[in-house]
């Protein structure tokens, strides 16, 4: 074979491609549920986040099975029988109307007392936000919360995940006797029970926590205020 030729080139190069495409996608597979683990770790960190409980993701699995005492999922004021409450993509329920969506609850117990954990999930400036928001027992004051995002602009609305954000929330109020009101983010003049400040310079992922929040814990009221009786 004359290996100063077009045809040996082109040959060897797509040998190579075979050859390299082959390895990616056998360590792709291979490295899959290694993935998926530290993907569900982590989801269980930010769980207990919101309660106040940190912990390192090696200790996640455990801290969890201590303090979260019940997972489940409600739509439409209703438990879903079946349905892993980890297992839910907020991704693709928040696309949906309110009264279709699968909504993971979950209900903590620590130092004696019982909390109501629910995911978020929203937009902010350049891709999705979310997190996760602590009720306390009596399903209108929260006890704490905790964000994220995935590419919100860094010193700007990328603040979301930081303490100085999220502290905010303990104490505030998402209920006004039977109604329900959520917690207003606004721009630097919050006051009350009802309201904190957004992020300076990051109006607009201010403005999409502020729609999460709203659109997210409204599908939780009418069961929790049933569930907790």
């Amino acid at each position: 074979m004359n290996v100063n030729s077009n045809g040996y080139t082109f040959t060897f190069a797509a040998v190579m491609v075979i050859i390299v495409a082959a390895l990616l996608s056998f360590t792709a597979i291979s490295l899959k549920d290694k993935q998926q683990k530290n993907i569900d770790l982590e989801i269980k960190q930010n769980i207990l986040k919101s309660i106040g409980v940190n912990v390192e993701r090696s200790e996640a699995e455990k801290a969890f099975d201590q303090y979260i005492k019940k997972s489940l999922v409600v739509k439409n004021g209703q438990e879903v029988e079946g349905v892993d409450a980890l297992k839910v993509d907020l991704a693709d329920e928040i696309k949906k109307p309110g009264e279709q969506r699968l909504n993971p609850l979950f209900v903590a117990e620590k130092e004696g007392k019982t909390y109501y954990i629910i995911p978020l999930r929203g937009k902010g400036l350049w891709g999705p936000i979310w997190g996760y928001i602590a009720l306390n027992e009596d399903v209108e004051t929260v006890y704490g919360a905790t964000f994220d995002h995935k590419t919100e602009t860094p010193g700007l609305g990328a603040e979301i995940n930081t303490a100085g954000f999220q502290s905010q929330f303990a104490n505030k109020k998402i209920m006004k006797g039977d109604e329900f009101v959520s917690i207003e983010v606004r721009k630097g003049d919050a006051s009350g029970d009802y309201q904190v400040n957004g992020i300076s310079g990051g109006t607009i992922t201010s403005v999409g926590v502020d729609a999460m929040l709203k659109d997210n814990l409204r599908n939780y009221i009418g069961f929790l205020k049933s569930y907790n009786k």
